[in-house]
């Protein structure tokens, strides 16, 4: 509701203002943006005089903290209620980026009329006020917690609430006029006036989300025989190689002498030699290969009780255990950022196949356009968004829209509609729909800066399914989290932190910035609890989120420069596999492997400097991961945890 409301009338307790409740509730408010809003307070002429001047003082104390600069106002008799009333027709209004560029609704009334074909698909009526921008029958339309749908005509039916009446000259005596009823004046005018427009099937914008993949695109032509001379003759010139041989050596005989000095590269091409990123792969193999101890515990009976047996009873001991992992798993990773275990049941360079070395990870160069999934063939992307986003912005302020103008009582025919969405509205859940600007049906990546809301302190893990309110969607989604840099690269965070903002990377529909962002949790019993808040950073689908594994060896044999480290790989060939990547260790000292010992993954290693014995060698190895696609818009409001109804106590005020 906060969302379209023009303005919100807190009303706060005498005594206390508003609790623990209130207060969750204006932090997701102040997230999301608030609109004009005005602060009440009822009951404190009940209370004795001496205890009134303190209840004002208290309640002075708790606004500042939330409203620094803003007049509370007593609603307790006629008179103050009326100066209420001025104060909510007079005040400044309050203006919001995200609906102030686009036409949205809010729905006095909703009539559903079933199809032909199906009574679960049919035509929805939706009645209310444009507000924002002028209404376009063309343009596609969202509905909050449902998805986007078309219209197919828009009608201008009686104003309910018209704010003035007409008047109307008589013909005969022009000194006299005739005062109307607006709802009288429409009804005469209801032929012309009924439907304002119909929709334009070679103007309206498409329903197409996704772009449909072709199989065969990526398939290469057959090369032509030009191109396979130039191949050839290239080929031929690579492979020429100039070597020392004794006079009056043939060209053949050359071939089979071994150049004692060359030095075969082959490991490296074989190492860069990277597989396709199945970006749908679970993190549950980097974490199940984490040895972790488990503690000894004693278990002690105290005493018997009646109410710790009905506290038991309540306690899911599935979810507890759950919760208890998730706590380790977080605790271990901000001890050993990015460390796992080297499995011994799995070579390590079949477990880690996918990962590769880095010289450097700010300046090494990697292709944003390299082993690419299969989802990204589906998604938009734009050559310029910045330049779309500000064209489209643009035309929004100088071209004159056709349709249905701000203030006008409307009906929209929206076609194609599931018939929960009506089903919804008369439990009494508020039907608002948007509408959308060019391009903002579509799938592509969003990324979003969020940081953490500290009222919430479980551990968020990547991927874990959390439900979004960016700007005027509501979706569900599994994100990914990474650090918030100004590299091409950005490292992959397997938590949500508390201490720093973050990026949370998704697929979800284009978006055009400015617009906030609230992350939401839905815990068991279907509540819906705050975890983040943040805003919209833009819509790019190269943005490369770094995933790192950290391999650890131990130095066994010390020498002046040179080491023996163990336990980092547990055979020979993956020694050789991974000989090409540079090692560091965490007292700052880079090296690199220069030969294995033995068959135990024993390595001899070189460094900068001599290592201490305490020192731990590690070995950094990077892939480049994408976010599920588990994009879901259906969002239904989650029970109401806190019923509260404002008594009819107020005093009746005369509104004419």
């Amino acid at each position: 509701m906060a969302k379209v409301a023009d303005t919100i009338l807190f009303l706060l307790d005498p005594l206390e203002g508003w609790d623990s409740t209130g207060d969750y509730c204006l932090s997701c408010l102040f997230a999301q943006g608030l609109p004009t809003y005005t602060l009440a307070v009822q009951g404190i002429s009940s209370l004795p005089p001496k205890k009134q001047i303190d209840a004002r003082k208290k309640l002075s104390k708790a606004v500042e903290k939330r409203f620094p600069e803003d007049k509370l106002l007593l609603l307790d008799t006629q008179q103050e209620a009326g100066m209420l009333l001025r104060q909510l027709a007079n005040q400044k209004q309050r203006h919001l980026a995200f609906r102030d560029r686009r036409a949205y609704l809010f729905a006095h009334a909703a009539e559903f009329v079933p199809s032909e074909e199906s009574d679960l698909v049919g035509t929805l009526k939706i009645s209310g006020y444009v507000r924002g921008q002028a209404l376009n029958v063309n343009s596609v339309l969202h509905i909050i917690g449902h998805g986007d749908f078309q219209m197919k005509q828009v009608d201008a039916p009686v104003d309910p609430f018209p704010l003035n009446p007409r008047v109307i000259k008589s013909s005969k005596d022009s000194g006299t006029a005739m005062e109307i009823c607006a709802a009288d004046a429409v009804a005469h005018m209801e032929e012309d006036l009924k439907v304002l427009m119909k929709a334009d099937p070679d103007r309206q914008e498409s329903l197409q989300t996704e772009v449909i993949p072709d199989p065969m695109e990526g398939e290469q032509t057959w090369p032509t025989e030009e191109e396979l001379s130039e191949a050839h003759d290239l080929l031929k010139e690579s492979s020429k190689v100039v070597k020392k041989v004794p006079k009056g050596t043939s060209s053949y005989q050359a071939e089979w002498i071994l150049d004692e000095d060359g030095e075969s590269g082959g490991e490296g091409d074989e190492y860069d030699d990277i597989e396709h990123e199945d970006f749908m792969e679970e993190e549950s193999q980097d974490e199940g290969s984490e040895e972790e101890e488990e503690e000894e515990c004693e278990t002690m009976t105290i005493g018997e009780s009646v109410r710790d047996d009905l506290y038991d009873e309540k306690v899911d001991e599935e979810a507890e255990e759950k919760m208890l992992e998730k706590y380790k798993q977080q605790r271990l990773e901000e001890m050993f950022p990015d460390e796992v275990d080297t499995p011994r049941d799995v070579a390590a360079r079949i477990r880690f196949q996918k990962y590769r070395g880095l010289k450097s990870f700010r300046t090494s160069p990697w292709d944003p356009k390299e082993n690419l999934p299969r989802d990204y063939a589906r998604i938009f992307q734009f050559q310029n968004f910045i330049n779309t986003r500000r064209r489209i912005f643009k035309e929004i302020e100088e071209k004159e829209v056709e349709g249905a103008e701000v203030g006008w009582y409307v009906t929209l025919h929206v076609s194609e509609v599931p018939v929960s969405v009506v089903e919804h509205f008369k439990r009494g859940t508020p039907l608002i729909a948007f509408s959308l600007l060019p391009h903002e049906q579509k799938m592509s990546v969003l990324n979003m800066v969020v940081s953490r809301h500290p009222g919430n302190t479980e551990p968020v893990k990547a991927k874990e399914e959390l439900i979004f309110h960016c700007g005027f969607r509501r979706f569900r989604a599994s994100p990914l989290f990474s650090q918030h840099t100004a590299a091409d690269k950005h490292k992959f965070q397997r938590f949500l932190t508390a201490d720093t903002a973050l990026v949370v990377t998704v697929y979800a529909p284009i978006t055009f910035p400015p617009a906030s962002v609230l992350l939401f949790k839905q815990n068991s019993n279907g509540m819906h609890s705050l975890i983040a808040i943040g805003h919209l950073l833009s819509v790019d689908p190269d943005r490369m989120v770094i995933k790192r594994v950290v391999l650890s060896g131990h130095p066994f044999k010390i020498f002046t420069k040179t080491a023996v480290v163990r336990y980092m790989f547990f055979n020979r060939e993956d020694v050789l596999w991974f000989k090409p990547v540079e090692l560091r260790t965490k007292w700052g000292r880079r090296g690199h492997i220069k030969e294995p010992l033995g068959t135990h993954g024993h390595m001899k290693c070189s460094f900068d400097g001599k290592l201490k014995s305490q020192d731990t060698v590690l070995m950094n190895l990077y892939k480049r991961v994408f976010p599920k696609w588990t994009y879901d818009p259906y969002v239904p409001e989650p029970v109401p945890w806190v019923k509260s109804a404002i008594s009819s106590t107020l005093p009746e005020v005369d509104m004419e």
